[in-house]
């Protein structure tokens, strides 16, 4: 792939391994917080791990938390960057991006269930998407989470850990995974190859 892939600087220890994923697939990628280069990226990926009240102050810090919801290119939201997707989460509470409907609560611990939910579990109640061309509902992701959507209109995938929660969700050029693709072996690497051929 030519077209570069901006990664929002999100501070997070995950970025590395995320472009290590984009390489081994021939994709070049930055990681910035410059509003330019992410306007002129192809595509875009927002990460994050922490909390979502901190994810959202260091946007509002860089004016991206305004620019963000008018991009019109595909932008990939992973784990956490997934989260600040929706309206808002319990989770500070804070005050997410909006372009997403929807509200982020936190896992709810049940016997043999610990939060956070770490570890591989299934995709479940797939609707068709070219984020998941090639993929299943036997298929095994990797997730490290202790909130979570509530399954809705804007999920394209599900996962159960306890009750059913929002693996994948989309609406127009905005997606995002609860998961972490970079993370997801064979799994991961396709769904990080259909994102870089989405237009």
């Amino acid at each position: 792939m030519s077209a570069p892939v901006a990664i929002i600087d999100s501070g997070g220890a995950n970025i590395a391994s995320l472009r290590a994923a984009l390489a081994r697939l021939g994709a070049e990628s930055q990681v910035t917080s410059d509003p330019e280069v992410i306007q002129r990226a192809a595509r875009v990926l927002l990460p994050g791990v922490g909390s979502a009240h901190n994810a959202m102050a260091r946007l509002r810090g860089t004016g991206l938390d305004r620019l963000i919801p008018t991009l019109k290119q595909p932008l990939l939201g992973i784990c956490l960057g997934m989260q600040i997707l929706f309206d808002m989460s319990e989770e500070g509470p804070a005050n997410g991006l909006a372009v997403i409907p929807g509200r982020v609560e936190k896992l709810q611990f049940a016997p043999g269930l610990p939060v956070p939910h770490m570890g591989w579990n299934q995709l479940q109640e797939m609707k068709a998407d070219p984020l998941l061309d090639g993929v299943t509902s036997l298929d095994y992701v990797y997730f490290v989470h202790g909130y979570a959507v509530p399954a809705g209109t804007w999920t394209v995938a599900t996962t159960d850990y306890g009750s059913s929660f929002t693996a994948v969700a989309r609406r127009d050029n905005f997606c995002g995974t609860q998961f972490h693709p970079e993370r997801s072996g064979l799994v991961g690497a396709r769904i990080l190859a259909n994102f870089l051929k989405a237009s």
